[in-house]
């Protein structure tokens, strides 16, 4: 259990929630196109209108891009943090801390493997990512 903030699920989002909060990960994608997308909406993104359904993700992910936060907010610790846009093996980029992974440029190197987990909050959890190399390891 954490003092970070706890997800307030959308009417749109509430199955993505809860699948979090079942450790696994799951995404949408366009029925029309065949192109995943993230995050949840009632709606495809690439065809006006278009239908959606979920389905889900490998949990696979890179690294893409990422920050150093070195002034938190309360409830996020001391820092510092990384916060990384990881890029899923399905396609979508999606915004979410790294874990079990030490906050320098050294160690943060972009289009690393990495894999999904899930951090607890409140009755819900929240994905998050760490180095895949420690997974095997695990």
């Amino acid at each position: 259990m954490t003092d970070k903030p706890v997800p307030e699920p959308t009417p749109e989002a509430l199955f993505f929630w809860e699948r979090a909060t079942a450790g696994e990960l799951w995404i949408q994608r366009c029925t029309t196109t065949g192109k995943a997308f993230f995050y949840p909406r009632t709606y495809s993104p690439f065809v006006t209108g278009g239908p959606v359904e979920w389905f889900r993700a490998s949990g696979d992910a890179s690294l893409y891009s990422y920050i150093i936060d070195h002034r938190p907010p309360p409830g996020f610790g001391p820092g510092p943090n990384p916060i990384a846009v990881v890029e899923l093996a399905e396609g979508p980029r999606m915004m979410t801390s790294l874990v079990d992974v030490d906050p320098v440029p050294e160690e943060l190197i972009l289009d690393m493997p990495l894999r999904v987990d899930f951090e607890e909050r409140g009755d819900w959890a929240v994905p998050v990512f760490r180095p895949a190399a420690q997974e095997a390891a695990a």
